[in-house]
């Protein structure tokens, strides 16, 4: 399997190369495909930012501009990387919410450098503002001569630099370097360049069986190491991941107990939710990956329910890998060989018996919106029915604000 990427160059005043913007591609035709914006960042992170030689060589030693949508920042997906390993572009997409505000400024406090892309000037973003460090301007959407008195304004009380984007004649270079502009991009100087490299996957068993660890209250380390040594793409994407993050120290962490504790639970649980979930569900509908999370959040508050003392991990771990054999296009039995599950979680999967079973039925009746099937598990679980759709409703929230916030 190889990804793609492309890159497209951003040359400042000199016509010096000072960067590169990178695009995400899906194969060979150097086109933009047809996913989402958080699918394609996360899969230009992960190929090429956590499984290569390094974005060095990706970008010739130069800066990286990165496209981060709302979600992405507002999770604090670049905190994941160090601050020096690329500029953070707030696409266009973004709404300028409190929340995004919050995001922003964290991450200016911390180092990094933030650009604003396409960025149409309205009030709603002068706040913004004092933590942006570069500002883009489509000059097929902001004429050069409207920018130009942005650029006037703004130059006089700020330290902020402005790109050009989508230069594509000798003349536009003129004019928009007569208006100020400090950086330019854009066809006149080159065509994005597509570059193939091989692809590095960790197993999705082997990401599965991590996804169970960091679902219990306090993270195994062991268990995280054991599991981790076992696949050598894991092995390597950590290790580089940490390193990079530590780049400062004297000696190189080597060991993955040095790593897990450097990241610490939050950290941890992040980058294994991150590195799983790019490429778990590849060709498959995000919606299935999220209906597993939201069957497990239900599965757990029914049993729950039943017994109060009970933390319900046995049953959240019933409502994750009840659709193990639709993600994964395997048998559930030969997938369940794979997996350190109970028992009781196993025959509930596949036998659907035990109480375990039972909530699963009741889960699959709930979902088809068959009442009569509601009723009969409701009664047979001793459940009441109107606080089944209470779980469910909060299901449905959990799972969504977790999609959202991975490290959460």
């Amino acid at each position: 399997m190889f990804s793609y990427i492309a890159r497209q160059p951003i040359l400042n005043r000199n016509k010096h190369t000072i960067g590169y913007e990178l695009l995400f591609r899906d194969g060979p035709d150097n086109c933009f495909p047809n996913i989402g914006d958080e699918q394609a960042t996360n899969r230009l992170l992960n190929d090429n930012f956590f499984s290569t030689a390094g974005e060095v060589q990706l970008t010739s030693g130069k800066r990286a501009f990165v496209n981060f949508p709302y979600n992405s920042l507002v999770s604090g997906t670049p905190l994941l990387f160090p601050k020096q390993s690329f500029i953070i572009e707030i696409l266009e997409s973004c709404s300028p919410t409190d929340e995004l505000f919050e995001a922003i400024k964290q991450l200016h406090q911390k180092g990094y450098t933030l650009a604003l892309d396409d960025f149409i000037p309205s009030e709603a973003w002068n706040r913004f503002i004092p933590y942006i460090h570069i500002i883009k301007f489509d000059i097929r959407i902001i004429s050069i001569e409207k920018a130009a008195r942005f650029i006037k304004f703004y130059k006089k009380k700020t330290k902020l630099r402005f790109l050009a984007e989508k230069v594509e004649t000798q003349e536009e270079y003129q004019q928009a370097y007569d208006a100020g502009f400090d950086l330019f991009q854009g066809f006149f100087f080159s065509k994005p360049e597509l570059i193939q490299r091989k692809s590095l996957k960790p197993s999705s068993i082997t990401t599965l069986r991590l996804f169970k660890e960091i679902c219990v209250t306090e993270v195994d380390y062991d268990k995280v190491e054991e599991i981790i040594a076992t696949d050598v793409t894991l092995s390597y994407k950590l290790l580089r991941h940490v390193n990079a993050m530590t780049s400062m120290r004297s000696k190189p962490v080597t060991s993955f107990k040095q790593a897990l504790v450097f990241l610490g639970e939050e950290k941890l649980r992040r980058f294994i939710t991150f590195v799983a979930t790019s490429h778990a569900v590849e060709n498959k509908p995000p919606s299935l990956y999220n209906l597993s999370l939201q069957r497990a959040h239900f599965c757990e508050q029914l049993y729950r329910t039943r017994v109060p003392n009970d933390n319900g991990n046995q049953a959240f771990l019933t409502g994750l890998f009840s659709l193990l054999d639709s993600l994964l296009d395997q048998p559930l039995d030969e997938l369940l060989k794979h997996l350190p599950l109970s028992e009781q979680v196993k025959l509930a999967l596949t036998k659907r018996v035990g109480p375990l079973g039972a909530i699963l039925n009741l889960t699959d009746a709930y979902d088809q919106a068959n009442w009569p099937l509601v009723k009969k598990y409701s009664d047979a679980l001793k459940i009441n029915e109107s606080s089944i759709a209470d779980h469910y409703l909060e299901s449905v929230k959990w799972s969504a604000e977790y999609e959202q916030t991975p490290a959460n």
